[in-house]
């Protein structure tokens, strides 16, 4: 069965506090029977505190990370953050690496070059303090695995990155669990994302973790409408750009899964046929429509006991 994982930032109010309604919301998608609450990494909050704060809130629900950029975060500093979540959460952290994009990255007044290597490197030092073993080629005071070890930090954390060119896939299938993905229909996961990841890893499993705007509604013209105009700047970026014409979409808004129970449920299983193995889902929609979504999502998981409202979760200051 797919995975499925909610993106606790997804329509976030304003004014609130931020760690108390991620919190609620965090323990709204655990209560619900899914798999994971996920987290992105902006300019804003940083994803990997708050999941420290989330892992002693909730119990069972694994802790995603999409994607804490690697070029502004020195990787021993990255490894003693991850270990530490690890710990905090007895191991349900899984952490998802990528490169940002040019015009974005140059805000932490770092150029947009070579990405791929960028991201090598960093494997080539977080890989090694992850799995408890020196860093090759390094000596002296913090170079020991039990100077970078956090005892409690297990197993070990899981890495994706958040890959859709065939070079960035290849590498994710030889050095980590899998992808994250995003703007990307079924039929780029099905013809390009999991052939690539599959030929790359010689046949053995890969995680495939696909962004997913969704909403339980009666107007999902409108649902579509609001997701084109708030993921419109995404879609200008070339990588983006190319999914989207690659599965035949004239505009992001048409990524979005609306509509009533049956259309939710047919939505996920196009992703299911494609080989995608998790979901990782935006609410959208009004306050209602989300609440509502997240129940639908209970049910889907066989989840039919009154489950906490996501959007209202918190009462206003």
């Amino acid at each position: 069965m797919i995975r499925l994982g909610v993106n606790l930032a997804a329509g976030l109010r304003a004014g609130g506090h931020l760690v108390d309604e991620l919190v609620a919301r965090a323990r709204a998608v655990e209560a619900a029977g899914l798999d994971t609450a996920w987290l992105p990494q902006g300019y804003g909050f940083d994803t990997l505190t708050t999941h420290a704060a989330l892992a002693r809130e909730t119990a069972r629900v694994e802790l995603g990370a999409s994607v804490v950029v690697v070029q502004p975060r020195h990787p021993r500093v990255l490894a003693a953050q991850a270990q530490t979540v690890q710990a905090a959460s007895h191991g349900r952290l899984a952490l998802g690496l990528g490169v940002s994009h040019p015009g974005l990255l140059e805000i932490y007044g770092l150029p947009f070059e070579r990405p791929v290597a960028a991201l090598r490197a960093h494997l080539d030092v977080l890989e090694p303090i992850l799995d408890g073993r020196s860093v090759p080629g390094t000596s002296g005071a913090g170079s020991r695995p039990a100077d970078t070890a956090v005892p409690g930090a297990e197993p070990r954390v899981p890495l994706l990155l958040g890959a859709l060119g065939p070079v960035m896939l290849a590498l994710a299938a030889e050095r980590t669990t899998g992808t994250i993905t995003f703007l990307s229909g079924p039929r780029t996961i099905g013809e390009h994302v999991v052939p690539h990841l599959a030929r790359a890893a010689g046949g053995e499993p890969r995680r495939v973790v696909v962004g997913v705007p969704i909403a339980l509604t009666d107007d999902p013209d409108r649902v579509r409408a609001e997701v084109a105009a708030d993921y419109a700047a995404y879609a200008q970026l070339p990588s983006y750009a190319a999914t989207l014409a690659r599965d035949g979409f004239a505009s992001p808004g048409d990524i979005a899964v609306a509509g009533d129970d049956a259309a939710l449920a047919a939505g996920i299983a196009r992703y299911a046929d494609a080989g995608a193995t998790d979901l990782l889902l935006s609410l959208v929609g009004t306050p209602d429509e989300r609440d509502r979504t997240l129940a639908a999502l209970a049910v889907l998981r066989g989840q039919t006991g009154t489950t906490p409202r996501f959007s209202r979760s918190v009462a206003p200051s």
